[in-house]
């Protein structure tokens, strides 16, 4: 614990730019596959082929996709961008079916309830199915936040900073005590999105909550 005391303002920075590296392509990814999981349970057709294709998209290896971006998008190649791109992508493909599950989740008894209660097409998706399908929502976002945080580190061998930098660091250096350091920052920063992911799906989804009769035993 001594390389984190002598260094505490550098892995506060580091750490700093690990989260924002991992706020943005969870954010985006949620709202890139919220309506194309929507989409995908209402068109049974076109589901498998979006599955897939979410599929295959997470089997690309994260550092050849770093390395291959600039030259697509134009980029530079140290630019923390082709970062925040290559995860939006990998967030978008473990969500889809996520969402599409969640999604396909709501009876149909409820969307025809709902039809007939004068609901539109679009009102129907925000009012009636988002809420239903928001708790396995949740479980596919929290999945997405760990995955992310973990792969930003990644992002250090193509020489963008982030926590991960301690590892290469250490590692060329033989110090484990920096290469630990970047370990535990990264696991507390998983940790400290996924509580709060569970806090706000308490906040925002009181619904739901399950209660336990009062003669079962905890």
């Amino acid at each position: 614990m001594s390389y984190l005391f002598d260094n505490w303002g550098q892995v506060i920075d580091l750490s700093v730019r690990h989260l924002w590296l991992s706020l943005i392509p969870i954010v985006l990814g949620f709202a890139i596959a919220l309506p194309i999981g929507w989409y995908a349970s209402r068109h049974r057709r076109l589901r498998g082929v979006l599955l897939s294709l979410g599929s295959i998209l997470y089997t690309i290896p994260s550092i050849a996709l770093f390395a291959v971006l600039p030259a697509v998008i134009g980029t530079q190649y140290l630019d923390p961008i082709n970062v925040v791109i290559a995860l939006t992508m990998y967030a978008v493909a473990i969500m889809i079916r996520s969402a599409t599950d969640a999604f396909s989740s709501v009876s149909d008894a409820v969307l025809d309830a709902a039809t007939a209660n004068g609901y539109a097409p679009a009102g129907r998706a925000l009012s009636v199915e988002l809420p239903l399908a928001g708790p396995v929502l949740l479980a596919g976002l929290r999945v997405v936040s760990v995955s992310t945080v973990s792969l930003v580190s990644v992002g250090a061998l193509i020489g963008v900073s982030n926590l991960g930098s301690l590892f290469t660091n250490g590692f060329q250096r033989g110090y484990d005590s920096e290469i630990f350091t970047g370990v535990l920052a990264i696991v507390v920063i998983a940790l400290v999105l996924d509580g709060l992911l569970v806090v706000a799906g308490r906040l925002l989804m009181p619904w739901s909550r399950v209660t336990r009769p009062s003669g079962v035993a905890a």
